[in-house]
C-alpha cells in the first residue's frame, strides 16, 4: 500500500514573480563567481533556495527549469569544496551551463559540515558520482577547520557517509556512533535532531540493511516529521521545507538500488526520485 504525505501549505501569492526574482539573483551571483569566488556560500544558500522554490509550482519536479534548478545547486556546492580543497590558484568547474574558473577559496566559514551534507544530498538526487566521490574525499578535519558550530553528529554522519560511498570499513559501527550522537539528551536542539536529522540516519540504516518495508516505514515517518517540523510558526513561510533533501537523497539510493518506493509526497518530487532528467544535457 503506498503511504500519501501531503506538503503543508504555503501561500502562492505572487509565486511567480518570486521565483523570477530568485533565478536573476542567483544567475548574477553564479556569474559573479569568477571575480569573487568567495560568494560560494551565498550562491548555495541561493541557488538551492531556487530548486526547492521551483517545487512549489512544480511539485512533481517534471519541469525542465526545475531540473536546471537543482544541477545548478548541485554544481555550486560540488564547487564549494573543489574550490576549498584544491592545491592550485584556480580550479575548473561546470555552472549553469559554463565552465567557469574560480579562485581557490581554502577554508571559509560556509567551508561547513552543513553545506557538506547539503552539496552531497544535491549530487546524490542528480546522481554524480564523480561528484559524491570528490565530496567523500573532503577531509573531516578541513570541516572541521571552518570554525562551525556544527554538533559531533554532523561529523559522526558524514564520516558514515564517506564509508559508505568509498567503500570503507566498521561502516555499522560508525552509524551506531553517529546515531547515539542525536540522543535527545545530548543536544541543544532536540526538536531539529529529532524531525530532520535522526530520520536521515534511520534511513540509512534502513537502506543498508536492505530492509525495503523498514526503509518505506521510516521514509513515511520521515516526511511526517518534516512536515510537522515545517509547519509550525515562520517555519511554515520558508522556502526550505518545500522538499525533503535529506530523505529525498536516501530515497534515490534506495530506488537505484532496487527498492521499491512505496511514498508518494510533494516533499519528494517523483521526477528528481526516478531521475527523470538525468543525463539529458552535460552538467
Amino acid at each position: 500500500m503506498v503511504s500519501i504525505i501531503s506538503r503543508h501549505p504555503f501561500p502562492m501569492g505572487n509565486a511567480e514573480e518570486g521565483l523570477a526574482m530568485l533565478q536573476t539573483n542567483a544567475l548574477q551571483l553564479i556569474d559573479g563567481l569568477e571575480a569573487d569566488s568567495t560568494d560560494l556560500g551565498d550562491a548555495l544558500r541561493l541557488t538551492v533556495t531556487l530548486a526547492k522554490s521551483r517545487c512549489l509550482m512544480d511539485p512533481e519536479g517534471s519541469h525542465l527549469p526545475t531540473w536546471e534548478s537543482w544541477v545548478n545547486a548541485m554544481q555550486v556546492g560540488s564547487a564549494v569544496f573543489a574550490a576549498a580543497t584544491t592545491a592550485d590558484e584556480h580550479v575548473q568547474c561546470r555552472i549553469a551551463d559554463k565552465d567557469r574558473t574560480l579562485q581557490a577559496t581554502g577554508v571559509r566559514a560556509y567551508v561547513s559540515p552543513e553545506s557538506w551534507l547539503t552539496a552531497l544530498y544535491l549530487a546524490v538526487v542528480c546522481r554524480e558520482k564523480k561528484r559524491i566521490t570528490a565530496l567523500c574525499q573532503v577531509p573531516l578535519s578541513l570541516l572541521r577547520e571552518s570554525g562551525s558550530r556544527s554538533a559531533e553528529f554532523d561529523y559522526a554522519w558524514i564520516d558514515v557517509l564517506q564509508t559508505y560511498w568509498l567503500g570503507g570499513s566498521d561502516l555499522f559501527a560508525k552509524l551506531t556512533v553517529a546515531i547515539d550522537a542525536t540522543d535527545p539528551a545530548t543536544v541543544s536542539d532536540p526538536e531539529t535532531v529529532a524531525h530532520l536529522v535522526y530520520p536521515s540516519m534511520e534511513l540509512f540504516h534502513r537502506f543498508v540493511r536492505r530492509d525495503h518495508a523498514g526503509f518505506n516505514r521510516a521514509l513515511t515517518e520521515a516526511l511526517e516529521w518534516h512536515k510537522q517540523y515545517w509547519s509550525q510558526g515562520d517555519r511554515a513561510l520558508r522556502a526550505s521545507g518545500l522538499v525533503a533533501l535529506a530523505p529525498l537523497a536516501m530515497a534515490c539510493l534506495a530506488h537505484d538500488t532496487g527498492t521499491p518506493i512505496e511514498v508518494q509526497s510533494e516533499y519528494l518530487p517523483i521526477a528528481l526520485l526516478e531521475r527523470d532528467w538525468c543525463g539529458e544535457f552535460p552538467t
